[in-house]
């Protein structure tokens, strides 16, 4: 991968390249803190291949972020060249009536250097930093407590505020995949009508203290458990806080 340098300074990361448990946390953090989970190409029509060269183009050159093919896509191929050792795993979201989505839904990431780790700057309000692929571990982030189970020959990530409730977040099994499985699911969520992505445009950023959503029409700011939301009034002005807040400038 000739562009490391350029998607390091385009996620704000300046310090050792090592490929550590270190670096892992510090890159999955920053790369969270500065690229958006967004479907705006789909709102305009534009067609999302499911190739990591495009998703690289997209991310670093045209300042932009994605959804969770482009984004762990791209990461994968960012860890790869730094050293890390990279496994592509398909995951599936659990739906409201209790049954799942297929699979190829969703796409996360293994790595493994001493111990094993799950990696995913694709999945929206989720973990800001790896979790140890380790089973029954409870892990705490920012007030949040995640853990992986196994159940049904399958894995799970759990999170939980109050550590009486456990939200499934997915289901993932260890089996390798290869890009172009997903490519399927890339194409689906892109022109279904039953897609989440396809009916509504959408861009959310991690902060170091919340989170802010660009959701339709309405900004949705969280900040330390509190919540704000106003509606936008104009386009004009549905730009100007994609640029100031995202650092998004939607090509013509």
């Amino acid at each position: 991968m000739s562009h490391i340098d350029s998607y390091l300074k385009r996620i704000g990361y300046s310090g050792p390249t090592t490929p550590t448990p270190d670096l892992l946390r510090n890159l999955h953090r920053a790369h969270l803190l500065a690229v958006p989970f967004e479907n705006l190409d789909i709102a305009l029509g534009r067609r999302i291949v499911c190739e990591e060269e495009s998703f690289l183009r997209k991310i670093i050159d045209r300042r932009r972020g994605g959804f969770c093919y482009e984004l762990n896509g791209a990461f994968a191929a960012l860890l790869r060249a730094l050293g890390f050792q990279v496994t592509l795993l398909s995951a599936l979201v659990p739906r409201q009536d209790g049954s799942h989505t297929p699979e190829f839904d969703h796409l996360t990431l293994r790595l493994d250097l001493e111990e094993s780790w799950l990696a995913d700057v694709g999945f929206g309000d989720c973990f800001l930093e790896p979790l140890r692929l380790e089973i029954g571990l409870e892990q705490i982030q920012g007030g949040l407590k995640y853990r992986i189970v196994e159940d049904n020959n399958s894995l799970h990530v759990d999170r939980t505020e109050s550590g009486d409730v456990w939200e499934r977040q997915y289901s993932f099994t260890l089996t390798p995949r290869r890009l172009d499985e997903f490519a399927a699911m890339c194409h689906y969520h892109q022109t279904s009508p039953e897609s989440p992505f396809t009916r509504k445009k959408l861009c959310s950023l991690a902060t170091v203290d919340g989170r802010i959503t660009l959701s339709e029409w309405k900004l949705i700011t969280t900040r330390h458990g509190g919540r704000e939301e106003r509606m936008l009034e104009s386009e004009q002005e549905w730009r100007k806080a994609l640029k100031s807040l995202f650092g998004i400038t939607l090509e013509a």
